[in-house]
């Protein structure tokens, strides 16, 4: 190791020491007659950027140490309070958990931190620990009512798949609900179910309502009905479901190539440049017009593997396939587009 690397080494333990304060006074005085000089031009004075995570002599410029680690926070306060505000431990805090994550939980695996079981005198207190724990955790109805209602909403969501971003979003949506009282005369589970569809409708992971329902505790007509409730009660910002958000999931389950995937597509564009789509149901569309695709490109794909995959009968995909082919005939950008698609 040649003389250069190895002053570069001591003076990247030397600031690591001097970072972490490990070493003595006795090691402080070695070290600052060892190591505190640049490798270049022997001058001790080099500087500390904790900006850049360098260390520079600012004699020569020499760049002696680089990425070096911050281990402080990644906040900046300028008095104690400030400092005493802004201090933290812990996981950081939730809308889909009712008490927001503050809370302990006891485990209900009956070992210690070991790993050993634990006697039955100490099985007896931990249960009692936890049923005292879990009623201090809901104290009134209210949070009885959240509880249930956002675990719902966790177990929907992930049998839909949808991301967490969705669920915190529906969290959002049914604690607004409970504050404003929209809850007496409805059933926790259809205010839910309707939180989360509103949710996935606004981040654009839409799921069509023979989904929702098919995962949820209430009837598709409860579930409408608490829907359009909230909708219009708390003033949900809510856009007409687009077919195209349908397109990439269904294709993936029905296993078609991007090809197809994209001639679906303009078959939708064309039916929304023509006009269409309006008043029709954007699953039903999404369906023929994968059907469609499939056609057109020469996929195997039967119109009841479509339908099994949407859940949309094949009397509508016949009927939405027939009027997207004629819109797409009677386009002339569409019709070189069939053609392209043809050969």
């Amino acid at each position: 190791m040649s003389d250069t690397e190895n002053a570069r080494q001591r003076a990247k333990i030397d600031s690591e020491n001097r970072r972490t304060g490990r070493h003595s006074e006795t090691e402080q005085t070695e070290t600052d007659e060892e190591t505190l000089l640049c490798p270049e031009c022997s001058s001790p004075t080099l500087v500390t950027d904790d900006g850049r995570g360098e260390t520079v002599c600012e004699d020569c410029g020499l760049v002696v140490d680089e990425d070096e680690i911050d281990r402080g926070p990644e906040w900046r306060a300028f008095d104690s309070a400030e400092r005493d505000q802004k201090s933290r431990v812990g996981a950081p805090t939730t809308n889909m958990m009712h008490d927001r994550g503050l809370s302990t939980n006891i485990g209900w695996q009956n070992k210690d931190a070991y790993g050993n079981s634990l006697s039955s005198n100490q099985r007896q207190k931990m249960q009692r620990l936890r049923t005292w724990n879990e009623r201090f955790r809901t104290r009134d109805s209210k949070e009885r009512n959240l509880k249930q209602a956002l675990g719902e909403i966790d177990r929907m969501a992930s049998a839909l798949g949808l991301p967490e971003s969705v669920r915190e979003t529906a969290s959002v949506i049914y604690r607004r609900a409970l504050e404003d009282d929209l809850l007496p005369g409805r059933s926790i589970e259809g205010i839910a179910t309707a939180s989360l569809h509103a949710a996935a409708r606004m981040a654009q992971v839409p799921r069509s309502l023979d989904e929702v329902a098919h995962v949820s505790r209430v009837d598709e007509e409860e579930f409408e009905r608490a829907y359009r409730y909230i909708v219009r009660e708390l003033s949900l910002e809510i856009k007409p479901a687009d077919p195209t958000e349908y397109l990439p999931r269904f294709a993936s389950d029905i296993d078609v190539p991007k090809e197809t995937e994209r001639t679906a597509r303009e078959l939708l564009e064309n039916a929304k440049t023509v006009g269409i789509h309006s008043g029709k149901s954007p699953v039903g569309l999404a369906a023929a017009a994968l059907y469609a695709a499939a056609q057109l490109t020469n996929e195997k794909v039967t119109q009841s593997d479509v339908s099994d995959v949407t859940d949309i009968s094949e009397v509508t995909i016949r009927n939405r396939y027939q009027e997207l082919l004629e819109a797409w005939d009677t386009t002339p950008f569409a019709s070189g587009g069939e053609s392209e698609a043809s050969a």
